[in-house]
């Protein structure tokens, strides 16, 4: 059965600088700041007016300097307050934005850089810049590298200071991008109006996060970014317009999540300048100073990944800050169990925190599930379509079948488990150059196979019970990781968990990675009391068979997902290295 949004509303036929800013000229706030440096929040930072102007500079410049419609700008870069500009700008001049991921290697670098052949590259200096030029020798076309040499520019907000400042490494600066206030201040954008512009034009390539293969990259139009702004502002404000209007004048923001993530773009350079919210803005994740920034800018509203979710429930430091200012509080990016919401929720007074969780993903521009206002959470549930959205869920993929073919998937009711399928108009347009992909995940009649194990009740809310190629096989039976991250991190003296499948003796069994608060000793006792409290609450194909391994850290992208197969990889060389001893001992 298709679940469909019980809500429909009109989307606005129209580029994403146009529903931010209006026109190119009409009067915006010159003096009250949207966009803020959390660190200096009172010299810097970006009104709407400045924002605008700023962006239309950039604009202006990366026309005169040969950017023609639908080149590629690839931005890697931590967050700052000129980021948005990037974003904004690259828009303006009819290019297509691209971010990476800050903490790339040269080789992953290299592959998004050749992938998207970017007529422009922007890049902070220091290390980035370094991998940067390293990443751009490695591409073999001499052609290629000598273009993306010469078009490679530093990148960072002290052009907020004087339009002087130096290169780096042999690579300008790239105030030389940036026209008159004049000039830029005559820049006119192409507004998309006309049907099916906005929809057909790609405004970014937002990288997917690669978990089976290279990255690919997740064609974004005008017309996505637009729908998923409205539909989000809608389904968490606006159904309620008393509500809506106590949302516009009050909610401030915080935001470390990285911006050249999908889920930040959206919130925070998208929803939050649709609404007017002020935005303060952190170069990468920290979670002490994200509490002092809380604390200090008043913080209405926090948007977190399950990892910081558990850090809010775990660690002691969060009870020393002020987080009274906060009245809203969702995760995303992860399942999350509800025990582990419980434990945060409890940081406040009751019933004035309800976290709720949503989900999307990079090919459906950010949100596709989701809570009204009035809504409460109670479970681990994910929430209901936004509008003009549906899903339904399909049954699983014959791996018996040398193809997936698609005739014998059907459509499956409440309370069945299967592989989530969803349709709107934020359902990406499909891989860049990738046709096969493209055609492997977008089904001829616009639904999206998204990869996730799911189900919905008898109330059309969904769950998510995983990702389908990290589904654990224990005896033909399947296990999904992300319920045993969140039943480990129930037990005593966890502080952060992850699951992952490892093959002894030909036999799948789960393994988990450990993370213990601290006062907890890394001993075969703790392990054993993880074990039995996780076992009484676990079916037997469930258990950790596998073993418990302790760590210092769990490793994870920006976004706060967990890498869980660097974790296999890990697992397997240990397992190997287990039976090599085993072998060992036997023969002396």
């Amino acid at each position: 059965m298709v679940v469909k949004s019980k809500h429909t509303i009109d989307i606005p036929q129209c580029s994403l600088p146009t529903l931010i800013f209006g026109s190119p000229h009409e009067p915006l706030p010159r003096d009250k700041g949207c966009l803020f440096d959390h660190l200096h929040p009172k010299t810097r930072f970006l009104s709407r007016h400045t924002y605008r102007l700023w962006a239309q500079r950039l604009a202006t410049g990366l026309r005169a300097a040969g950017l023609q419609r639908g080149d590629r700008v690839v931005v890697f870069s931590t967050n700052h307050l000129f980021y948005p500009v990037i974003f904004m700008g690259v828009m303006m001049a009819g290019g297509i934005f691209s971010g990476c991921n800050p903490t790339y290697s040269r080789q992953e670098l290299a592959h998004q850089i050749r992938d998207a052949d970017p007529a422009f590259v922007f890049t902070q200096g220091g290390e980035p810049l370094r991998v940067c030029r390293e990443a751009i020798k490695s591409i073999t076309s001499e052609q290629y590298r000598a273009q993306y040499e010469k078009h490679t520019f530093v990148a960072d907000d002290r052009i907020f200071d004087s339009l002087n400042q130096p290169g780096e490494q042999g690579q300008p600066y790239w105030s030389s991008l940036f026209a008159s206030e004049a000039e830029g201040s005559r820049f006119v954008w192409d507004s998309l109006t006309e049907p099916n512009e906005a929809k057909n034009t790609i405004v970014a390539l937002n990288y997917s996060s690669g978990t089976t293969g290279l990255s690919k990259g997740v064609e974004i139009t005008h017309g996505n970014y637009v729908s998923n702004i409205v539909q989000y502002d809608y389904i968490t404000a606006a159904v309620d317009p008393v509500y809506d209007a106590e949302v516009k004048r009050t909610q401030t923001l915080l935001c470390f999540l990285p911006l050249y993530h999908a889920m930040a773009q959206m919130l925070f350079l998208g929803v939050a300048q649709y609404r007017g919210a002020p935005v303060y803005i952190m170069e990468k994740f920290d979670f002490l100073t994200a509490l002092q920034n809380v604390e200090k800018f008043r913080i209405t509203d926090l948007t977190l990944v399950p990892p910081v979710v558990v850090m809010l429930a775990k660690r002691a430091e969060t009870k020393k800050f002020d987080l009274s200012s906060v009245v809203r509080l969702g995760s995303g990016a992860a399942p999350l169990s509800r025990e582990v919401s419980e434990e945060a929720e409890n940081l406040w007074p009751k019933g004035v925190i309800n976290i709720k969780q949503g989900w999307g993903m990079t090919e459906v521009t950010c949100s596709l599930l989701g809570w009204e206002p009035n809504q409460t959470s109670t479970d681990n549930s994910v929430g209901w379509p936004n509008p003009n959205s549906e899903a339904k869920i399909m049954t699983l993929p014959d791996e018996a079948a040398d193809s997936d073919d698609l005739s014998t998937r059907k459509e499956l009711g409440a309370n069945q488990s299967g592989e989530l399928w969803v349709r709107g108009p934020q359902v990406m347009r499909g891989y860049w150059k990738n046709p096969k992909a493209t055609a492997n995940t977008l089904t001829p009649d616009g639904w999206l196979r998204t990869g996730d194990i799911a189900y919905y009740d008898k109330e059309g809310k969904f769950y998510i019970a995983g990702r389908l190629k990290e589904l654990i096989k224990v005896k033909g039976l399947q296990v999904a990781p992300a319920e045993l991250d969140g039943v480990c991190l129930e037990c005593d003296g966890v502080a952060d968990a992850a699951v992952v499948g490892v093959t002894i003796d030909n036999q799948e069994h789960p393994r988990a990675y450990i993370v213990l608060q601290e006062g907890f000793p890394a001993t075969k006792a703790t392990a054993e009391k993880i074990v039995s409290q996780s076992n009484a609450k676990l079916s037997q194909h469930k258990r950790l068979t596998g073993g418990i391994v302790f760590v210092d850290t769990l490793p994870k992208n920006p976004s706060g997902k967990i890498l869980r197969r660097l974790l296999r990889d890990q697992a397997q060389k240990e397992v190997q290295a287990e039976q090599s001893n085993k072998k060992i001992k036997a023969s002396l």
